[in-house]
């Protein structure tokens, strides 16, 4: 790019940044330095390729969404969070909000997250364990007990039964009088990463597909800024792919929903505002600064140059970053502050939209009250110390940083053409589905995570505390453990719970639901009906596995 387009689009930035909203914030250095708040090449300069850097709040915006960068506005603190029951994990929420949270993450155990009730056999010794349980909207009512929900973004991490989950959310905004239009979060729901890398499935792709075109249209319609979708690659990465490999799985995912909602007749620059994605944030710092600026850059053009979107929203690719849980280790946990730390100054240099810091004890344990601080303390201090909030893409322009983004932006395209190629009608949901079908995703990932392993027990690639300086003087952890009382307690109230409830409504609204479930209607309405009878999510998630039936995952040799 010559040096007078590159004037020019200084010219164009600055007039976005002299017109958005600042923070009233001291944006020198330590030392009282005025910084700007970007830089660029050299004023009549020319960059080879600039146009693929370019500016701040600009296509194809490399360097982030916003001409301010986090001058006008720092990331969400968002901690996720869940265990035991609704009213203990409700307690967490109030000491996160006091302590400066932006807002709220939902853990949910192991039983929700595959729709069983609590009372399950199948979920006995699983109750409140890895989070919260949650198995009517009487539940979510103790759960944000206290928190408008009008006034609070809340995520809920949750994908095969996450539609009855959003029901039941619904009901709670409902009961506390919140105008549900006006309800903003995100809802996970991103099921082909379920069956590429985290196996929280509970029926066949297409199923699961339907409930979620029918609440992409749902949200469009009733709750425009909720997001009901946050395609998800942290759990394809903790999985074992690599970098590239996440953002490009990630990104297909994300380009799958896209064609559903085109599928459904919805307005691509409607629509895809709503679609937000949650990535992970790993050790190799430079790596993840480079993966999370290519990602908006892909997300962009592909919006553009192939699904057809015209507005500037359509084209933003926002997402949530978690640092990486499978970076903690079990041997010398403290060191996992400075893992953690690293992870997250990576997040914030790529431009994250939110984050979330693991605990130390995390590897081990649920997060107790003070590691849990220690991990929220850890984002305020990158945020209100550092000075990395005063400049837009800092590194931007680095010859290290812009060729990695390049290298895996490229890595990423291959990946996508080959998915494609996996489809018989050359569209990535096709390729996605077959690919999910002969194992394809899965093999790779295995592939990767086998290379690293082996690279591990060689010693090539080294982990402090594991096969590198492994002496310590550290003492064990105190952790924190969920006793079996909540099981035992959660099954009472769930038990009070169905002898309280009015068992007519609750049977007329579940074969309601298989009705509606039988015809191309929208099912969202009816299974709301369903959770404010107070019908359970086993129940409504057994209804739909004995209409629709369940998925196996074929043996793989």
């Amino acid at each position: 790019m010559d040096a007078a387009d590159i004037a020019a689009g200084r010219e164009r930035w600055q007039r976005r940044y002299d017109a958005a909203r600042k923070r009233d914030a001291d944006f020198t250095t330590l030392s009282g330095a005025t910084v700007e708040p970007v830089y660029g090449p050299p004023a009549g300069a020319g960059y080879p390729g600039f146009d693929r850097i370019g500016w701040p709040g600009e296509f194809p915006y490399t360097r982030g969404l916003y001409p301010t960068g986090y001058r006008g506005r720092t990331w969400t603190i968002r901690q996720f969070a869940g265990f035991g029951n609704a009213r203990q994990t409700n307690e967490r929420y109030k000491m996160i909000l006091a302590a400066g949270g932006g807002g709220l993450s939902v853990a949910f155990d192991m039983p929700t997250l595959m729709g069983r009730d609590s009372d399950d056999e199948q979920s006995a010794g699983e109750v409140g364990h890895c989070g919260v349980a949650i198995d009517s909207a009487a539940d979510m009512d103790v759960l944000f007990d206290g928190i408008d929900l009008e006034k609070t973004t809340t995520s809920m991490t949750i994908s095969g039964p996450a539609v009855p989950i959003f029901c039941m959310y619904l009901v709670a905004a409902e009961r506390q009088g919140a105008d549900i239009h006006r309800l903003d979060g995100t809802l996970q729901t991103d099921i082909f990463k379920e069956y590429i890398a985290q196996k929280e499935w509970l029926f066949q792709p297409e199923p699961h597909l339907r409930l979620i075109g029918d609440l992409m249209e749902y949200c469009a319609r009733e709750i425009p800024r909720y997001k009901p979708l946050s395609v998800s690659g942290y759990h394809i990465r903790e999985a074992g792919s690599t970098a590239a490999q996440e953002l490009a799985y990630t990104l297909a995912d994300g380009f799958g929903y896209v064609e559903l909602g085109l599928s459904r007749g919805l307005d691509v620059n409607q629509f895809a505002p709503g679609l937000s994605f949650f990535f992970d944030a790993h050790i190799d710092f430079f790596e993840e600064i480079a993966k999370f600026r290519a990602a908006r850059r892909i997300w962009a053009r592909h919006l553009r140059d192939d699904y057809g979107a015209t507005s500037e929203k359509a084209l933003w690719l926002k997402f949530h970053t978690q640092t990486a849980g499978v970076s903690l280790t079990a041997q010398q946990p403290v060191n996992n502050v400075v893992r953690t730390a690293v992870e997250a100054l990576a997040a914030v240099l790529g431009g994250t939209n939110s984050l979330h810091t693991n605990a130390l004890d995390e590897t081990l344990a649920l997060p107790t009250d003070e590691s849990a601080e220690i991990a929220l303390r850890t984002q305020q201090v990158i945020m209100e110390e550092t000075g990395v909030v005063n400049v837009a893409d800092p590194l931007g322009g680095s010859w290290y940083l812009e060729e990695l983004t390049d290298r895996i932006e490229a890595e990423a395209e291959e990946i996508f053409a080959r998915i494609r190629e996996l489809g018989e009608d050359g569209s990535i949901t096709a390729g996605i589905l077959r690919g999910i079908e002969d194992g394809w995703f899965t093999a790779h990932i295995a592939d990767s995570a086998f290379v690293y392993q082996q690279a591990v027990e060689k010693g090539e690639k080294r982990t402090v505390g594991v096969n590198a300086h492994t002496g310590t003087v550290a003492k064990e952890l105190e952790i924190l453990r969920v006793s079996h009382e909540v099981e035992i307690e959660q099954n009472r109230a769930l038990g009070s719970r169905r002898s309280e409830r009015d068992p007519v409504r609750v049977k007329a609204a579940l074969d309601r639901m298989v009705e509606v479930a039988r015809t191309g209607a929208n099912m969202i309405p009816a299974m709301l009906e369903a959770a404010r009878a107070e019908a359970t999510l086993g129940e409504i998630c057994g209804v739909l596995k004995d209409e629709w039936g369940i998925y196996r995952e074929p043996a793989r040799f």
